[in-house]
């Protein structure tokens, strides 16, 4: 099988591609449609397809994008899986119902952005906003680094990002941007002070197909950490030793962000936290299958350079054409190589979910 075909060059290419699979499958979409255009003023949308009937007792979500830019990869994988007959003939046996949320953060996908357009990472945007946020006092003391006013960043942020990886090491650089921040708007991996538009649609996709299932599985795709190509399986629940139990039981090795065996640094207002309020009745397990692309600190520079880009609009057209390719080629190897070891990847995943799915399910009926 040529996985690379499964694959696209645009937000526009890759939902024409998701779209035509689910026609031959025969399955309707139901199509959330966002509230701007893309980067070459084609119509955005969640697009969610559903193979299996809405009383199905076990229900496998599949996602992409929602790191926006990531969707390259996800949507691959989701092409791939709506065309692979023998696994949707397993799932069909095991009594497994799927559900493929293509496009969770449409407008990141098309503008090669991993934030949404409210300049929000998702998977930090799922907290009670009627709460104050905690406070990321390592963000805040290399806040002026992370976003210079400059880019690339002049000799002394340059020297003093230096330092600060020497004495605290790049897992402690890595945790401060990345685990999450909800007080620098205009910041890297900024939570917001609001849902977002993406939020409230996957919450309303959940309501809508989550509800009637007794297990529920989720395999959220992602990219841009780890070594090359490896999809690495991290757990996507919350700290609970059954469920952690039950998703190594699932897919073999799976890292946490709780105990630290991940790449992963330890998150806030993560996307799969509503599975549980949004679905209680359910059994729920999950996981983000991450894949990797190139080495932590040139991805976290990619998102450096793009989120200065996007406060200084005034910047010409080869620096933005530059910059954006830069953060592309951070969550998206486009060589056929890569793509295939990512399909491989998926399918094991996927399989693995529907015998788990299969599995609580025979052992809750005995």
């Amino acid at each position: 099988m040529n996985a690379a075909r499964h694959f696209s060059q645009s937000y526009a290419e890759a939902r024409d591609k998701f779209l035509a699979a689910t026609r031959v499958r025969a399955l309707g979409v139901e199509t959330h449609v966002h509230p701007l255009p893309g980067r070459d003023g084609e119509m955005l949308a969640m697009d969610v397809a559903r193979d299996g009937p809405r009383n199905a007792k076990s229900l496998l979500v599949i996602s992409s994008a929602c790191h926006g830019v990531e969707g390259f990869c996800g949507s691959g994988v989701q092409v791939a899986l709506l065309e692979d007959a023998e696994w949707h003939q397993a799932a069909h046996d095991a009594g497994v119902a799927i559900l493929y949320v293509h496009g969770l953060n449409p407008w990141g996908f098309s503008w090669w952005r991993r934030t949404t357009h409210e300049n929000v990472d998702l998977n930090r945007n799922f907290r009670d906003f009627s709460a104050a946020p905690a406070r990321n006092a390592a963000y805040d003391e290399i806040a002026s680094l992370i976003v210079p006013e400059v880019w690339p960043p002049d000799a002394a942020t340059v020297d003093a990002t230096a330092r600060f990886v020497a004495e605290r090491g790049a897992k402690a650089w890595q945790a401060a941007i990345s685990g999450g921040q909800y007080h620098h708007p205009n910041g890297l991996f900024y939570g917001g002070d609001a849902a977002t538009w993406s939020q409230a649609t996957i919450r309303q996709v959940l309501r809508e197909h989550g509800t009637r299932c007794s297990k529920l599985g989720w395999i959220d795709l992602h990219t841009g950490l780890g070594p090359t190509g490896h999809g690495e399986r991290i757990f996507a629940c919350r700290d609970d030793a059954a469920a952690y139990a039950r998703a190594k039981a699932w897919w073999g090795e799976v890292t946490s962000i709780y105990d630290g065996s991940s790449t992963s640094a330890l998150l806030t207002g993560m996307m799969w936290l509503a599975a549980y309020e949004e679905c209680p009745q359910a059994e729920y397990t999950g996981m983000a299958l991450e894949y990797g692309t190139l080495p932590n600190l040139q991805v976290m520079d990619a998102l450096r350079a793009d989120q200065w880009l996007e406060l200084h609009p005034e910047a010409d057209a080869a620096t933005r054409r530059a910059i954006k390719q830069q953060v592309r080629d951070a969550f998206y190897t486009d060589t056929d190589a890569w793509k295939a070891q990512i399909v491989e990847q998926a399918v094991d995943a996927s399989y693995g979910a529907v015998r788990g799915l299969a599995a609580s399910d025979s052992s809750s009926s005995g």
